[in-house]
């Protein structure tokens, strides 16, 4: 008959038994399984250092074309501009590289006519209504509606005003007095859907420099890159245009100029004017326009044909 010392007996038999594998297991295994754990740890700090180097060399790199770029500008910039009267607008999602791209255009000799910071209250959907009517009470005995498109989109009427306000005019067409061009900007700007020292906007220019950036992504998004095509559009309905962009993707401006066999041959852009590279062509790119009439498409991106234009004569 089994008794409860016989089970006792056995149950420490069992786990004895146990005990003994796992200390005869660990011991026959420890050395090979230790062994191939540390080879890899090894290679994975090898490997680690390796990525680490090959990151600080770009770094490096990506610094010393920088610093080339500032240098060449130096070179092939001056005088490029000289007499040319030029506006930088700036959209809120360029606001980043407006200062580098301002830069470059003064030193390629430009006369800045004025800087104008759109702001986002300016691109917002729920602003329609309200810079409609802006536009009309806004407008001046010389900066009239008349003429300005008449759809009943608030961001195509405001940009099509402030076009003709901050552009030079057709010929034959009565040009805009400085008092009025100040006074549509003042409206603008005391509303908050711009930014500027109106009294500072010298006189209308020849060509307007566009700074956009990275599309948006809120739930207002395609409203939104909307209204900054159409700023575009009005822009380039008035004078020579460059967009100085970051990116070509994703709904954001130069991309949709580009896709757009109509806007792409009178809208030039630049889809890396966030890096002193990009900054360089911009200036560039404005020059083609004001000389040759010729519109390009420039950068880094798969859908720029090119990195630069042609070097001016």
């Amino acid at each position: 008959m089994i008794n409860f010392r016989y089970h006792v007996v056995s149950l420490t038999a069992v786990f004895l038994a146990l005990a003994i594998g796992l200390v005869v297991g660990t011991a026959a295994l420890n050395g090979p399984v230790a062994d191939s754990l540390e080879g890899q740890v090894t290679g994975l700090r090898k490997d680690n250092q390796h990525w680490r180097q090959t990151v600080s060399n770009m770094e490096k790199q990506l610094a010393l074309e920088e610093e080339f770029a500032e240098e060449i500008s130096q070179v092939v910039l001056p005088g490029t501009l000289a007499g040319r009267r030029v506006v930088v607008l700036s959209l809120p999602n360029g606001r980043d590289h407006t200062e580098g791209v301002l830069k470059k255009l003064q030193l390629a000799g430009a006369t800045i006519t004025g800087q104008v910071d759109l702001q986002d209250k300016f691109i917002n959907p729920d602003n329609n209504s309200n810079l409609l009517e802006l536009a009309v009470t806004a407008a001046r005995p010389t900066a009239q509606t008349t003429g300005l498109p008449g759809n009943g989109h608030g961001v195509e009427t405001s940009s099509a005003l402030l076009a003709s306000v901050l552009l030079d005019r057709a010929q034959g067409v009565t040009p805009v007095s400085d008092a009025d061009r100040r006074a549509v900007l003042a409206a603008y700007n005391n509303a908050g859907y711009l930014t500027t020292d109106s009294n500072k906007v010298t006189a209308s220019a020849e060509a307007v420099v566009v700074v956009s950036g990275q599309p948006y992504v809120d739930k207002d998004s395609d409203k939104r890159d909307e209204s900054v095509v159409k700023i575009a559009e009005q822009f380039d309905r008035t004078g020579s245009i460059v967009v100085a962009g970051n990116g070509s993707v994703g709904g954001n401006l130069v991309g949709v100029v580009r896709g757009d066999p109509v806007l792409a041959q009178t809208i030039s852009t630049v889809d890396n004017a966030n890096t002193v590279q990009g900054q360089v062509v911009t200036t560039l790119a404005l020059v083609q326009q004001l000389t040759e009439k010729k519109a390009g498409q420039y950068g880094v991106g798969d859908n720029a044909p090119s990195l630069l234009p042609r070097l001016p004569q």
